[in-house]
């Protein structure tokens, strides 16, 4: 407060002087009204006040923002310590049976096959290449291995070779040097017997049947009985020659399908006895002329499976190959194998059947883990 009342600026005191007196026709009234004027003049020439500050409200806390992140925190949380127990626990994922099993440090993958079976396990010499049906099977694996068709390394391995997975180099020097294999794919049928003597099969991945070869001028050969007391050439360490045996003909065994048909052509013996998808690449050769190839009726299937050895992981991996070939409708690879190699030979074989022409049944999935994007397994 001021001496002149309760204005909010200080209003200069100015002592009248007698030119500010009213003259003869000046009153009181208009020293007043030129009192009033000057002060609205000094207000026009101060400063404006200074504006009066702002004051915001404080924000209110949203309660439902704060639920929202807190559940999504929450779930983050638990889908890291799913993954965690997954990742720690359970069955070995693809990349774990790979590296337990070995096949990235492998710079081939080597397979024993038969080399003297046409559709089947054919080597060439003149051409040094390989062909047939479980050549072709080997190439699938293979390819989910993850070996170029360059990488896999075939060598012709004997039946009584096939459990120890010792084979022979054909093209070595010396020739038939001996080579130890990673698999073998060489027209093994899957016993109880050999699982017992430790084979290590896969699944089966061919079904067929035992058959008979004669020459062309034999006498019709229905049932394996019909050779008793004869001599009967097959396979040594083959389930053929058991059946055989059963029936009371004369069993003579050779480590090749070969040198059986070597036997047949110089009267050596009066039949070959063995899985009619091996005899039939032979009848339906350039000496198919010479031979009749017959169905005897047995029941019992002969399952084809692989000899991994005592690589489990390898074996996990060559079953997850067969149940996607079976698995999912778009991988034609077994069949292509079939029709390219089998098929062609089935009209000259008739009306002896050769083998099934769809891929054995693989019901179990093989026990792999997998996270929810991965589609190696279907």
């Amino acid at each position: 407060m001021t001496e002149r009342g309760s204005s909010r600026f200080a209003w200069p005191v100015r002592r009248r002087t007698p030119a500010d007196l009213p003259g003869p026709d000046g009153t009181a009234e208009d020293i007043a009204a030129q009192d009033i004027a000057e002060r609205e003049a000094a207000d026009r020439r101060l400063p404006p006040p200074p504006p009066e500050p702002i004051v915001e409200a404080p924000p209110r806390f949203n309660v439902a923002v704060f639920r929202l992140g807190g559940l999504g925190l929450a779930l983050v949380l638990a889908l890291v310590v799913a993954l965690i127990r997954v990742i720690g626990t359970g069955p070995p994922s693809i990349a774990q049976l790979r590296a337990e099993a070995g096949v990235d440090g492998w710079p081939f993958l080597t397979v024993g096959v038969k080399g003297d079976q046409p559709g089947i396990g054919y080597y060439d010499p003149k051409q040094h290449s390989w062909s047939g049906f479980d050549v072709d099977i080997a190439y699938m694996i293979a390819e989910d291995l993850g070996f170029r068709r360059q990488e896999v390394k075939f060598y012709a391995i004997e039946s009584e070779d096939r459990a120890r997975m010792q084979a022979t180099d054909p093209a070595s020097d010396p020739p038939n040097k001996r080579v130890p294999v990673n698999m073998v794919i060489a027209s093994y049928s899957i016993t109880a017997e050999r699982i017992a003597n430790g084979v290590h099969f896969s699944v089966p991945y061919l079904y067929t049947e035992q058959s008979v070869v004669t020459l062309k001028d034999h006498s019709p050969v229905n049932t394996l009985n019909d050779l008793a007391h004869k001599k009967v050439c097959s396979l040594s360490a083959s389930t053929s020659s058991s059946a055989l045996t059963q029936a009371k003909a004369d069993v003579v065994t050779r480590n090749q399908v070969s040198e059986c048909f070597g036997l047949l052509y110089d009267h050596g013996v009066e039949a070959i006895s063995t899985d009619a998808a091996i005899l039939g690449g032979y009848k339906a050769g350039p000496d198919g002329a010479k031979i009749r190839h017959w169905d005897i009726g047995l029941d019992r299937s002969e399952k084809w499976g692989i000899n991994v050895g005592e690589n489990k992981a390898l074996e996990t991996l060559v079953n997850i190959t067969l149940y996607k070939s079976w698995k999912d409708p778009h991988d034609d690879r077994w069949e292509l194998a079939y029709r390219n190699n089998i098929q062609p030979e089935i009209d000259e074989n008739l009306p002896t059947p050769l083998a099934v022409a769809e891929q054995p049944p693989v019901v179990p999935r093989p026990d792999v883990r997998q996270l929810p994007w991965e589609t190696d397994l279907p």
